[in-house]
């Protein structure tokens, strides 16, 4: 994504300094939407826009050094942070993390008069750290401001989704979105042909077209052909689509291929039943690569489901 704001940001950002500048923006805010949508560049530029207020232009190009940095005393910015024996970062923000907003927010501003939380993504913190997060919500004081980014935000309880504004990122309109694919550069037809693979996510489209999303996707949509018509073992397959850092994205396009399948034009019912479960079952796969179960292994159940739904045309006499 480039340092200029995507039409989608500017909106948000906009909606939201008009509400701070006029006083209805209140303790909490929960900034949701779509992963890759940049939600948290937002809260950043928000952040700037809390802790310049009042500044003279010394003090705003001291915030801007200081937030570039990391080290403004008066934003902190809460994620996941290494487990205990260092060698990996957690899963989870836990209950000290959430203590420590609670403490942070009580202390007098270093500079101006406001403090910044921003907790990224907040949809991983664990139930007590989500209770004693309740606890800071309940209790705002004057220029104090946390703010919550998450992809996902049913995942937190309602009793902290309700007592927090919430400022929605949606995905934009696909010819706005076309238009900011190819202001960063991409070619009108790989730009179509990303926003159609990324369920117009242009965002995710960016990425994939940067990097090797949108190659996957096609070796992804061959290997199953080569699958169902038996040139290849699920073993095999299974194999080789676990052995790299791109086990997850396979997958996902895995399941967007089935789903594709499914709806274009497919009348037979008992075929549908099978791609929708497989659908399903590539996604449980998905977030079972998470867990310490083997991937190989997951996977080659998926795949032999795949040939299963998915059998070679019959080849019946001509006459």
């Amino acid at each position: 994504m480039s340092d200029v704001f995507a039409p989608w940001q500017q909106r948000a950002h906009d909606q939201t300094v008009a509400a701070l500048d006029a006083g209805r923006l209140g303790h909490g805010l929960l900034l949701c939407g779509p992963a890759g949508m940049g939600k948290r560049a937002v809260a950043m530029a928000l952040a700037r826009h809390v802790l310049d207020t009042g500044m003279d232009a010394a003090g705003r190009t001291r915030n801007a050094q200081l937030i570039a940095a990391g080290t403004h005393p008066d934003l902190q910015v809460v994620s996941f942070i290494p487990n205990k024996t260092g060698d990996k970062l957690r899963t989870e923000i836990v209950i000290e993390q959430v203590r420590e907003i609670s403490q942070k927010l009580a202390l007098t501003p270093q500079y101006g008069a406001a403090q910044v939380v921003i907790v990224d993504p907040a949809d991983a913190i664990n139930r007590a750290a989500c209770n004693a997060l309740l606890k800071t919500l309940e209790e705002p004081a004057p220029g104090r401001y946390l703010w919550l980014v998450s992809a996902d935000p049913a995942r937190l309880p309602q009793t902290i989704r309700s007592r927090c504004q919430r400022l929605e990122f949606r995905l934009p309109p696909r010819e706005e979105a076309l238009a900011w694919l190819q202001r960063q550069g991409h070619a009108e037809g790989a730009a179509r042909e990303a926003l159609d693979a990324a369920r117009g996510h242009p965002g995710l489209a960016d990425r994939w077209l940067q990097g090797e999303g949108m190659a996957l996707r096609r070796q992804v949509a061959e290997e199953l052909d080569r699958l169902a018509g038996g040139r290849v073992g699920a073993v095999e397959l299974a194999q080789r689509w676990s052995g790299d850092e791109h086990a997850d994205l396979r997958l996902r396009h895995a399941a967007d291929l089935a789903l594709r399948r499914a709806t274009d034009g497919l009348t037979d019912p008992g075929r549908l039943h099978k791609l929708a479960a497989w659908f399903d079952a590539a996604n449980r796969t998905r977030d079972l690569l998470r867990t310490t179960v083997r991937a190989d292994l997951a996977m080659v159940e998926l795949l032999l489901g795949w040939a299963a739904a998915n059998p070679p045309p019959s080849k019946g006499n001509n006459r």
